[in-house]
């Protein structure tokens, strides 16, 4: 799969949610004043329990000591009525099992945030049956087990729970799910769950009567389980959870398409993310009314051979002002770009790579100010002179990566080609052009990946000495002369490629001078002479080809 070249994908997380957990866990807390008075000895006992089953405890045992307030021990809050309000644990380096009947017996306890740790083994039943816990955090460990078997109980307070980022498996645990009817957030990201999605979570669960299901969960803003083993479809009952935001099950095998019935009900979405699943069908054309959408995720859906398909044009896209990224990568969506896509002025990622979009860049692109990321690569797009001349007026672009399109056209060197001052990453590889590569590229002061592979490009390798690139890929063209011995002047090149060509001539001595370079490909010209000996005092480098 194609990933999204520089800082885009790292934040995958992309963009900053609307809700951050931690952020909701502060607001959702009453202010705990600072302890002045003595836990009870049932409170103490259960902390050095606790403190017990830890077989690296980072220094804990030296504040945690049974002749001392508990209330004073590191990371434990108090309140007034002596009793625990709060463990704050995060990021402590800790090690070992959470034991049985010791943090579950904090009767009066709000919060628990053991996240960033190494706790290992079961979660003890009793902490998620919390009859006082509102914030519960355990993600980044390496807690397992099979959560679909805690019992089912009413009344508890429960409104954040971050599980993420651990080895819980089995089926997610609606039963213990259904009772929490004050949930805002839930994250079982990155584990190993299976089975459907329960339609039974924060259900109401009334004597004599059927649980409603997801309509129940009326607090209910973040949803995520991305990256487990989830099947089946997306229930109906999900889009009745009418304050959800954050809708998000990337990386399962969901099947089935998304409902135009229900998913306009979900007016209140601001990240939808679908990715990687097994769904198919058609985009609703009333996606279109969520105009709170900020984030829209649907890539890599084209799993066993399902994909979404036809074309977007019925959606009218230009109601989404909010919309900042929208990624329909590897799909089979055909057609034309919809042209209300322009007005989305608030966009600043646009991915519709690999799939079958076809004609030339409208005008209307360059509408797009706040564009920053723009990925176009593996469709049939024509004109690579229009579309250099429509980009220009994105004034923010950084990561433009247009390659495998423009097949068989002539590299532009039309002078009138200029802006992209803000451009770090271009890619027009994969596109058989001929000609030269252009001079208006030198008027890229802050270029850091060039990538023009698999071309047809001819004469001698400029000098490129107007611009700094940390990767330079010329493979597989046409070049002749020699190496530019300017290249080695490129300090803070990492991986350079000008393999697959007619060069000729010996490697420079400077080339030697490239003391970050991890990555040489030289291979397939016509070099001549002696390998450098001071190619050996690269000590970065780890190919040389």
């Amino acid at each position: 799969m194609q990933s999204l070249h520089s800082s885009w994908n790292n934040k995958r997380t992309r963009l900053p949610p609307p809700i951050h957990l931690l952020g909701l866990a502060l607001l959702l807390l009453p202010s705990l004043p600072s302890p002045t008075s003595s836990c009870t000895k049932q409170e103490k006992v259960s902390l050095l329990r606790f403190l017990e089953g830890l077989s690296q405890d980072s220094g804990l045992t030296a504040s945690w000591r049974n002749d001392t307030n508990c209330c004073m021990w590191k990371g434990i809050i108090c309140d007034a009525d002596d009793a625990v309000k709060e463990i704050s644990l995060a990021s402590m380096s800790l090690e070992g099992r959470i034991s049985s009947a010791s943090l579950g017996n904090l009767t009066s306890m709000l919060s628990l945030n053991l996240s960033c740790n190494s706790l290992s083994g079961d979660l003890p039943e009793e902490l998620l049956l919390s009859r006082s816990m509102v914030v519960f955090d355990v993600s980044f460990n390496n807690l397992n087990g099979d959560l679909h078997k805690l019992p089912s109980t009413t009344g508890r307070p429960m409104q954040v729970i971050n599980i993420s980022s651990n080895r819980f498996a089995g089926q997610i645990p609606s039963t213990t799910l259904e009772s929490m009817e004050n949930l805002v957030a839930i994250n079982m990201s990155n584990n190993s769950f299976t089975g459907k999605i329960p339609s039974t979570i924060c259900a109401k669960n009334h004597s004599f009567h059927i649980p409603v299901g997801l309509g129940s969960c009326s607090a209910l803003r973040v949803l995520k389980a991305g990256h487990n083993k989830l099947t089946g479809t997306l229930p109906d009952e999900l889009y009745n959870a009418t304050s959800l935001e954050h809708l998000s099950f990337p990386n399962n095998r969901l099947q089935g398409a998304l409902s135009p019935e229900y998913i306009v009900k979900s007016n209140n979405l601001v990240i939808l993310d679908l990715a990687e699943n097994e769904l198919t069908g058609e985009i609703p054309a009333n996606i279109g009314q969520l105009n709170r959408l900020e984030e829209l995720h649907l890539e890599t859906i084209i799993l066993r051979g399902n994909s979404f398909h036809g074309e977007l044009n019925n959606v009218n896209f230009s109601t989404l002002s909010d919309l900042k990224i929208l990624d329909f990568m590897l799909n089979k969506f055909t057609g034309t770009v919809p042209e209300s896509l322009y007005f989305c002025s608030n966009l600043i990622a646009l991915r519709l790579s690999s799939n079958n979009f076809h004609g030339q860049f409208s005008p209307r692109l360059g509408n797009l100010k706040s564009l920053k990321f723009l990925s176009l690569t593996n469709n049939s797009f024509t004109n690579i002179t229009n579309a250099l001349q429509v980009l220009k007026s994105s004034w923010n672009l950084t990561t433009l990566l247009i390659g495998t399109n423009f097949k068989g056209e002539a590299m532009p060197e039309d002078e009138t080609i200029d802006g992209y001052q803000n451009l770090q990453v271009l890619s027009i590889a994969d596109c058989s052009l001929s000609g030269k590569i252009p001079h208006w590229l030198s008027k890229v002061k802050k270029l850091r990946e060039l990538l023009l592979s698999n071309n047809q490009l001819t004469g001698p390798i400029p000098a490129l000495t107007n611009y700094c690139p940390k990767l330079l890929n010329l493979g597989n063209n046409k070049f002749s002369g020699v190496i530019p011995m300017e290249i080695g002047h490129l300090k803070g090149l990492a991986a350079l490629n000008l393999s697959f060509n007619n060069l000729h001539g010996e490697v420079p001595q400077s080339n030697c001078n490239l003391t970050n370079l991890r990555v040489l490909e030289l291979s397939n010209n016509h070099l001549t002479g002696e390998i450098p000996a001071a190619l050996e005092n690269l000590h970065f480098l780890s190919f040389f080809f």
